[in-house]
């Protein structure tokens, strides 16, 4: 490879950055796969593929793997194998991404410069959120009744779990800049379109956020639970003051505290129907415990497991012969869709990802901080999550999988050079 042409994708991170700005514009973030294929194969070309054999790359290969392989597990058995071959296929697609970051991004210096960019970006998002919250109306125009969504349009709701998700960058180039005066300061500014999102998935990933940056800053258990109780009743003021000025927020927490009832109605209709969407998760694990019901396939198996008057099955937004569109648990997902087989594939994948996070050493860990907690919040288990084999948040998966894995081995001299 010429010398200029080298150095520019070594150097170029525009398309890993690129996605994140495309975010709030649907399929649009798929554009940067396209890109990194298109890096990836100008390297392949002329380095050959010996470059795959840095670390980063080999754990990208390993992770993914696991990730794709349960899919292509459930296609074999799946109730649909038209729907779960096509979504097993598309997934290989994402090979590129963690490739193209693990060959560019080198050197803790260029890590960081990244991070920055990114929380660049996202700042963007939470001025805008901050706008829709003061006015009504964002850059994509006026909210929905019962929440805020910014940049990501009245008729998408992903603003909160996103933002809740990434926020560690921000959180990260706020410390690094203004020292502990900074992070406090992202912490609110970030906390009111969390909170007005509508999202309580993310206000679960938020807190979880929130903590692992306290505890960093913290240093001692003494000062961590000093902080805590600081933050737990900042988070109530906050919450009080949105409760009586924000009939969003009511909304939410009206629906929340209908879960205090006591019964199961109560709390089916606290957690908008979750509840019967879990129990007929249940039996169709039990139905097909090996491969499950075909990754994607959930929404064409579920009538078949729910009583005929389930609400998801009589609500207009579902066409015809099928039900909810996933189980909302990443763990129900897992078996509900690629079965015991699938579950097994996954906690290799943990498993591959511990054993690398151990054997680097704390400045690696460090320079990886950021991208660790976002990946933890995102795959917490008590919570409820978006569909990780959907094409948009499958994506963003893989997009932040790929990132952690070139992030792990960044620090070092030459990270992308030896085993």
């Amino acid at each position: 490879m010429n010398a200029p042409l080298k150095r520019l994708l070594r150097s170029s991170l525009l398309p890993y950055w690129l996605f994140v700005a495309l975010l709030p514009f649907g399929r649009s973030a798929e554009l940067v796969t396209l890109l990194c294929l298109v890096g990836v194969l100008v390297v392949w070309r002329n380095d050959g593929p010996g470059w795959l054999a840095q670390p980063g790359a080999r754990l990208w290969l390993s992770l993914l793997a696991c990730y794709i392989g349960a899919a292509w597990l459930s296609a074999f058995t799946a109730v649909v194998p038209g729907k779960s071959w096509s979504t097993a296929l598309a997934l290989l697609r994402y090979f590129p991404l963690g490739w193209y970051v693990c060959y560019a991004l080198r050197g803790e210096r260029r890590l960081h410069g990244f991070y920055l960019a990114l929380a660049i970006v996202i700042a963007v998002w939470v001025l805008d959120a901050w706008m829709q919250m003061l006015t009504g109306w964002s850059l994509r125009g006026h909210a929905e009744a019962e929440r805020i969504s910014g940049l990501f349009g009245a008729d998408d709701p992903k603003l909160g779990p996103t933002l809740a998700m990434l926020s560690p960058f921000v959180l990260w180039a706020a410390r690094q800049r203004w020292n502990t005066r900074g992070l406090v300061v992202a912490l609110l500014l970030l906390l009111g379109p969390v909170m007005l999102s509508g999202s309580r998935a993310a206000w679960i990933c938020f807190g979880l956020v929130a903590l692992a940056f306290i505890w960093r800053e913290a240093g001692s258990l003494a000062r961590f639970a000093g902080a805590c109780i600081v933050a737990v009743a900042i988070v109530l003021a906050a919450g009080g003051i949105a409760w009586k000025t924000s009939t969003r927020f009511d909304v939410r927490m009206q629906r929340t505290l209908a879960a205090l009832g006591g019964n199961e109605s109560d709390m089916n209709e606290a957690t908008t129907g979750r509840i019967d969407i879990w129990r007929n998760s249940l039996r169709m694990i039990q139905a097909h415990p090996i491969t499950g019901v075909g990754v994607r396939d959930f929404r064409y198996a579920y009538p078949h497991y729910a009583p005929a008057n389930d609400h998801f099955i009589v609500a207009e937004h579902c066409g015809e012969g099928e039900g909810a569109c996933h189980p909302h648990q990443l763990v129900l997902e897992i078996l509900t869709e690629t079965g015991a087989a699938g579950l097994l594939l996954w906690l290799l994948g943990l498993t591959f990802a511990w054993r690398a996070w151990r054997r680097v050493d704390a400045r690696c860990r460090a320079a990886a901080f950021p991208v660790t907690v976002a990946l933890a919040v995102m795959l917490f288990p008590i919570n409820t999550h978006l569909a990780f084999y959907s094409a948009w948040w499958g994506l963003l998966f893989a997009w932040l999988l790929g990132l952690w894995c070139a992030a792990l081995f960044a620090a070092t001299k030459e990270p992308c050079d030896g085993a």
